[in-house]
């Protein structure tokens, strides 16, 4: 059984690396939840409460960096709030696409809800390409603090 668990949990943790790129899957807190599945397994001998704490705070970090670079990114240029829900929901149309919807779907979204506002096209391009370089910048730390966590996980079983 303890096999069985281990590999749900091994499981839990690459479709959080995944969903640290997909938008439609919460990425960090399944890699918590394989690290505490395993853990769990684990009875807490190589992983006590102080590591599960500290990986915890790396992904509230991840998570918290990842929202606020995607904010910073389209706020910086002053986006309007059509120009952010054009960015989610472009987000969200663009995993119908594979990898070019993407990375082409928050820019798309950000443009259309920014001219939707009223402003100018050139105007509206600049705003999308802020928001998706933003969105970019936040899922690229996201990206790193899933890996930051795998090895601080790594780093408790080998430790102890």
């Amino acid at each position: 059984m303890d096999i069985a668990l281990y590999v749900v949990a091994a499981l839990l943790m690459v479709a959080g690396v995944a969903g640290a790129i997909l938008p439609a899957l919460p990425g960090i807190p399944l890699i918590f939840a394989g690290i505490w599945l395993a853990a769990g397994v684990d009875h807490y001998r190589h992983l006590g409460t102080w590591w599960l704490v500290a990986i915890a705070v790396a992904g509230a970090i991840g998570m918290a960096m990842d929202f606020i670079a995607g904010l910073l990114g389209a706020r910086k240029v002053g986006a309007s709030s059509r120009a952010l829900w054009g960015a989610a929901i472009g987000t969200v149309v663009g995993m119908f696409f594979g990898l070019p919807g993407l990375l082409l779907g928050p820019f798309i979204g950000a443009l259309l809800g920014e001219l939707a506002s009223g402003t100018s096209v050139l105007r509206s391009a600049h705003v999308g390409l802020s928001t998706w370089f933003g969105m970019l910048v936040g899922t690229l730390v996201k990206l790193v603090m899933s890996f930051v966590m795998l090895g601080m996980f790594a780093f408790a079983f080998l430790l102890g």
